[in-house]
C-alpha cells in the first residue's frame, strides 16, 4: 500500500501523463470479504496477456482534466501566498520605520509626535491661522526693519543687506526653496555736484530770488532748465485742467499732491503743452506741522525700468537704445509747503473755495514775475535683487499664488515698505509651521516675493514679470500685494480683479475689525466702490500687464497717510498715528492668510469668473448711451451684443461643467481650473504690442485699446467733433469686441464646444 501511495503521489506531480487509477472489486481466495483494491493502470498493463497488447487501452479524457484542476489549485495557492507576503511587507514599510514589523513599539519613545489628521478642512485651517497670528508681535518686526535697515533706497547697501537677510530667513524657515533674481536697471537720482533749484525772476531779469534747493526730487524728470509763468492747477487731474481759467501752454504748472499719481499729473500737464511741473503737499490734505518736509516720487507713466520697455533687465542684457513712451519730456520737481508759500507771495488770484485748500493759495504769477525751474537729476545703473521663497503644493506645484511686498524706500519707509515686508516675513513663518507641524497640505504652491526698486515704479516686480512673460500667466493665478497694508484704522479699502471679489467678501465676513470687533463686511455695495489699481501699486503690472488676478488692500483713513514718501515715514511716527499698529497688522495678515488658504487648499480654484459678466454688461449699457452717434456713423452694436452673449453662455457652461464634475477626478478638475486661470489673461488685447502698450488689459490697462478710452472717445465726438477720429473709433470698437469674443471662446474650452455665429 505504501508503494502504491508513493506511486500515486509521483504520478500526481510528475508521473506519466497518461496514467490513471482504476478501482477493482475482487474476492480473496481465502474467503475474506470483498475489498476495494486500487491499482495503477501502469502496473496492471504489465500483466496483460500478449494477445491483448495490440488493443488500445480505453483511456477517457477526464484524467487530463483532473490533472489541470490540480495544477490550477496549486497555482492559486502560490499566487495567494505571494500576494499576501507582498502586501504584508508593504504594510510594514508604511508604518514607523523604527519599529520592526511584527514587534511592539516600546512605550518609552524619545519624542512624542502628535498624530495629525488625514485631511484638514477650512474651519480647522482658519482656526490654526488665527491661533498662530495671536502669538506674533508684528510691531517688533516693523521696528527692527525700520531701525536696522535705513536708509534703503533701491540698490543701496542697506537694501542689499535686507535682501540677503530675508533670503536667509526663508531658508531658516525650511521653505521648499529660497532664491533671488538679479537685475541691472537704470534709476534717476539727484546730482551730487549740482543742486536742483526753484527761483523767482522779474521780467526785466534784474532780480533773482531763490525759493528753494529741494532735498526731495522726482525720478525720471527731464534734466533741463525752464522759465515761464506759473499757473496753479489744483490736483492736476484732467477735469482740473479743463476747469482752469488760464491757459497753461508755455507755462509752468504747480499742483497739489494727492488724488492721482505724480506721473498722471505730469502727463496731463504735458498734454496741454506746459513746460514744467512743481508738486507740493498742502496742509489741508497733508496736515504735517513741519512745512519744510521734503518728499519723493517718480514721473514715469508706467512700471519697470523705463529704459528697457517690455524687456527684462537680466544680466546686463543688451538692447537697442530705447525708452518708455511714459517718460516725461518736461522737468518735474517736488517742493516743500514752505517753498510753495513763497511762490504764492508772488502770485495773484484766489484759489476757488471748492478746492478746500489754504487761503494763501494763489492761481497765477503776477505780470512782472516768472519762475525758473532747474533739474539736474542724473541716471544711475544699479543692481537690484528680488528675493523669493516657495512652499510647494502637494498636488499642483506648478500653479501658485504669489504674495509680495516692496522692500526699498526713499527715506525711512516704515509705512511704505516695513509693514509689508514684516507681514511677508511673518506669513512665511506661519505657513511654514502650518505645513511642517500642523498638517496643512496646500494643493497649489505659495511664492513669497520681496521686490526692490518699488519706489521707482514697481521696477523689481515688473522686470520679473517681463522675464517670464510667455509662461507666467499659465502658472501664477493670483497676486496678493502687502504694500502699505496699514495706514490707519477707520476704513478697509480694496482694489482687485473681479475674479477675486467673492473670495474677498468671504474674508471680510470672517475677519473682525481689531478696534470695533465688528466684521469687516459692513457695506453690501462695497464692490461698486472698488477703485482701480494705480500705476504706483505693484499689483497693477500683474493685472494689467500679465493678466494675473491681483488684489491690494489697506486699513486706512478717509484722507491720505501724510508721511508716505517723506523723511518722516518713521516707526515712531507710524506708531504715534496708529497706536493699535500690532492689532491692525494682525488683521491685515489674517485677511491675506485666509485668501492664501482659500486659493491653495481646495481642489477647485476659487476665482469667480462670472463677475466679469457684470463688467461687460455695464460697458454695453454705457455704449447704449451713444447708439444715436454710432448709428450716424453707419455702425451698430450687434456684434458687441453677440460677444457679450457668448461670454455669458461660456461662463454658464463652465459653471455647469464644474457642478457636474467629479471632485475626486483630478484630471477633470485640472482641466476646469486651467480654463478658469485663463479668463483674466484673455482680456489682454492681442491687437496691441506689449512693448508699445504694455498694459493691454481692456478693463484695467492704459491706452487707446481700453474700454474706458473707447467711451472717452465717443464723448469727445459730442464735446469737440473736430478732435474726433472716426477711423480710430471703428478700430477701437472692432478690437474691443473681438477681445471680448476671444475671452468667451477661450472660456468655452475646445473649438468644437464654441457656439457663436462669427
Amino acid at each position: 500500500m505504501m508503494d502504491q501511495a508513493r506511486s500515486a503521489f509521483s504520478n500526481l506531480f510528475g508521473g506519466e501523463p497518461l496514467s490513471y487509477t482504476r478501482f477493482s472489486l475482487a474476492r480473496q481466495v481465502d474467503g475474506d470479504n470483498s475489498h476495494v483494491e486500487m491499482k495503477l493502470a501502469v502496473d496492471e498493463e504489465e500483466n496483460v496477456d500478449n494477445n491483448m497488447r495490440g488493443k488500445r487501452a480505453n483511456v477517457s479524457k477526464p484524467k487530463r482534466f483532473n490533472g489541470c484542476i490540480c495544477y490550477a489549485i496549486i497555482a492559486i495557492i502560490i499566487f495567494f501566498l505571494t500576494g499576501f507576503m507582498i502586501g504584508y511587507l508593504g504594510y510594514c514599510k508604511r508604518v514607523e520605520p523604527k519599529v520592526e514589523c511584527g514587534a511592539t513599539e516600546s512605550s518609552e519613545t524619545g519624542e512624542y509626535v502628535p498624530e495629525l489628521p488625514s485631511r484638514l478642512y477650512w474651519p480647522d485651517l482658519k482656526a490654526m491661522l488665527s491661533e498662530k497670528l495671536n502669538t506674533v508681535e508684528f510691531t517688533n518686526t516693523i521696528r527692527r526693519l525700520s531701525e536696522n535697515y535705513v536708509p534703503r533706497e533701491a540698490g543701496s547697501q542697506k537694501d542689499e543687506s535686507l535682501a540677503f537677510y530675508l533670503e536667509d530667513q526663508f531658508r531658516k524657515l525650511k521653505l521648499s526653496k529660497a532664491w533671488h533674481d538679479e537685475h541691472f536697471v537704470k534709476i534717476q537720482v539727484r546730482d551730487s555736484s549740482a543742486q536742483n533749484s526753484v527761483t523767482i525772476k522779474s521780467m526785466s531779469g534784474d532780480m533773482v530770488y531763490l525759493v528753494e534747493n529741494p532735498e526731495g526730487y522726482v525720478a525720471y524728470s527731464k534734466a533741463t532748465t525752464v522759465t515761464g509763468k506759473l499757473v496753479h492747477a489744483n490736483f492736476g487731474t484732467k477735469k482740473d485742467f479743463e476747469d482752469l481759467r488760464f491757459p497753461v501752454n508755455g507755462s509752468l504748472v504747480i499742483v497739489r499732491a494727492g488724488k492721482i499719481t505724480f506721473a498722471e499729473k505730469v502727463a496731463n500737464a504735458e498734454s496741454l503743452n506746459a513746460i514744467g511741473v512743481l508738486i507740493y503737499m498742502d496742509r489741508a490734505k497733508f496736515p504735517i506741522v513741519d512745512a519744510d518736509v521734503p518728499f519723493f516720487g517718480h514721473a514715469h507713466l508706467g512700471t519697470g525700468d523705463p529704459y528697457t520697455p517690455g524687456f527684462p533687465s537680466f544680466n546686463h542684457t543688451q538692447f537697442p537704445p530705447s525708452q518708455s513712451s511714459g517718460l516725461p519730456n518736461i522737468p518735474v520737481q517736488t517742493i516743500s509747503r514752505a517753498g510753495a508759500e513763497k511762490l504764492f507771495e508772488n502770485m495773484e488770484g484766489d484759489c476757488p473755495l471748492t478746492w478746500k485748500t489754504e487761503s494763501s493759495c494763489k492761481l497765477v504769477t503776477s505780470q512782472n514775475r516768472s519762475v525758473k525751474l532747474t533739474v539736474n537729476n542724473v541716471l544711475k545703473e544699479i543692481r537690484i535683487l528680488n528675493i523669493f521663497g516657495v512652499i510647494k503644493g502637494f498636488e499642483e506645484p506648478d500653479h501658485y499664488v504669489v504674495v509680495g511686498a516692496q522692500r526699498d524706500a526713499w527715506g525711512p519707509g516704515a509705512a511704505k515698505s516695513s509693514v509689508g515686508t514684516a507681514l511677508l516675513l511673518e506669513l512665511a513663518q506661519i505657513f511654514s509651521d502650518m505645513v511642517l507641524k500642523g498638517g496643512f497640505k496646500p494643493s497649489r504652491s505659495i511664492v513669497f516675493a520681496s521686490w526692490s526698486a518699488g519706489d521707482f515704479g514697481a521696477v523689481g516686480a515688473t522686470e520679473w514679470l517681463e522675464g517670464y512673460l510667455s509662461s507666467l500667466h499659465l502658472k501664477a493665478f493670483t497676486y496678493i500685494n502687502l504694500d502699505t497694508a496699514v495706514l490707519g484704522t477707520s476704513n478697509f479699502k480694496v482694489s482687485a480683479s473681479p475674479l477675486l471679489y467673492s473670495l474677498i467678501e468671504k474674508a471680510m465676513q470672517d475677519v473682525k475689525h481689531p478696534v470695533t470687533g465688528l466684521s469687516l463686511y459692513r457695506d453690501s455695495n462695497w464692490i461698486n466702490k472698488v477703485e482701480k489699481l494705480s500705476f504706483d501699486n505693484a499689483a497693477f503690472p500683474f493685472l494689467a500687464y500679465s493678466g494675473i488676478p491681483s488684489v491690494s488692500f489697506c486699513f486706512c483713513e478717509d484722507t491720505d497717510y501724510p508721511y508716505l514718501g517723506t523723511t518722516m515715514d518713521t516707526y515712531e511716527v507710524l506708531y504715534r498715528e496708529i497706536p493699535q499698529l500690532n492689532k491692525m497688522a494682525r488683521a491685515a495678515a489674517e485677511v491675506a492668510g485666509q485668501l492664501m488658504i482659500k486659493l491653495t487648499h481646495g481642489v477647485e480654484l476659487n476665482l469667480n469668473y462670472e463677475m466679469y459678466n457684470d463688467k461687460i454688461l455695464s460697458f454695453v449699457r454705457d455704449m447704449n448711451q451713444f447708439r444715436a452717434d454710432i448709428k450716424e456713423m453707419g455702425l451698430n452694436l450687434q456684434w458687441l451684443y453677440s460677444a457679450r452673449g457668448d461670454f455669458f453662455r461660456a461662463t454658464s457652461k463652465l459653471t455647469t461643467d464644474y457642478k457636474n464634475a467629479e471632485r475626486t477626478n483630478r484630471f477633470v478638475m485640472k482641466e476646469i481650473n486651467d480654463r478658469i486661470m485663463k479668463v483674466e489673461y484673455h482680456f489682454l488685447s492681442p491687437y496691441v504690442s506689449p512693448r508699445d502698450s504694455p498694459f493691454r488689459h481692456i478693463f484695467w490697462g492704459s491706452g487707446s485699446h481700453t474700454l474706458s478710452a473707447l467711451l472717452e472717445h465717443l464723448k469727445l465726438r459730442q464735446k469737440n467733433n473736430g478732435a474726433f477720429n472716426q477711423t480710430l473709433l471703428k478700430n477701437q470698437l472692432a478690437l474691443a469686441t473681438w477681445t471680448i469674443q476671444g475671452a468667451a471662446n477661450a472660456l468655452s474650452g475646445d473649438i468644437w464646444d464654441i457656439d457663436n455665429e462669427f
